[in-house]
């Protein structure tokens, strides 16, 4: 398993590597994200208001404002987070520890589950108001072209962010492979180092040893004295 970290990354502290970071099927798909959001907020904003005869400005999505600033919302957030995970992505095998690897996928996997349906909403929101915009609103067909990018758009952008999602799924279902960390890893705090072990040399014993030829004295042994007889 060389080169396999934690959470599908490679070791901590490992070397990173641009080309193999690009051909990633995650990144992909956050360059796709990326763009597409900035095509949906980028058309709405540019072309998504058009005046009648009048000064004021009306939203192409049946003069709906809350339509076009939903659009412009979820595609700016979207646009800021692609660019965020993405750095993200660029310093995961920077991180050492075990606990930050999994902070950093599950918010990953919470917000892209998020966004995904946000992009959901944003599609059904979108074309449904257009569905109900009538010519007469939009003469000339003024700002017609830039809704139909702005919905097409967020339909492409379910998708993936739909596959954000499960590849962050399925980096997290990989776990953690423990005997590529060390206790510093997994707490963060430097462990004292283990001194090496000595030489071996000859084993030298200070068992006593009782001398030889001692017998053990009965203190309950009756001890005999000698008299002195006097003969008269």
């Amino acid at each position: 398993m060389d080169g396999v970290g934690s959470f599908g990354a490679g070791r901590a502290g490992s070397a990173f590597d641009p080309l193999a970071f690009i051909q990633q099927p995650q990144t992909i798909l956050r360059i796709l994200s990326w763009i597409f959001s900035m095509v949906v907020f980028g058309s709405i904003i540019n072309e998504g208001y058009v005046n009648f005869d009048s000064e004021t400005l009306y939203c192409v999505f049946n003069k709906n404002y809350d339509a076009c600033n939903y659009g412009i919302t979820i595609g700016l957030v979207a646009f800021i987070a692609c660019i965020f995970f993405m750095i993200l992505d660029m310093k995961f095998q920077q991180i050492s520890s075990v606990k930050d690897r999994k902070k950093a996928v599950m918010l990953e996997i919470g917000f892209s589950g998020f966004w995904t349906f946000m992009w959901f909403v944003c599609f059904c929101f979108l074309a449904n108001q257009w569905q109900r915009t009538t010519t007469d609103e939009l003469p000339l067909n003024q700002g017609a072209d830039a809704a139909r990018a702005a919905i097409a758009f967020s339909f492409f952008s379910i998708f993936t962010w739909a596959g954000l999602t499960v590849r962050a799924v399925q980096k997290y279902l990989l776990g953690t492979d423990m005997t590529l960390f060390t206790t510093e890893h997994l707490d963060g705090t430097p462990q004292p180092t283990q001194p090496f072990p000595t030489a071996p040399g000859p084993e030298t014993t200070d068992t006593y040893q009782s001398p030889p030829f001692t017998e053990n004295l009965d203190a309950n042994a009756p001890t005999y004295q000698a008299h002195n007889v006097r003969c008269s």
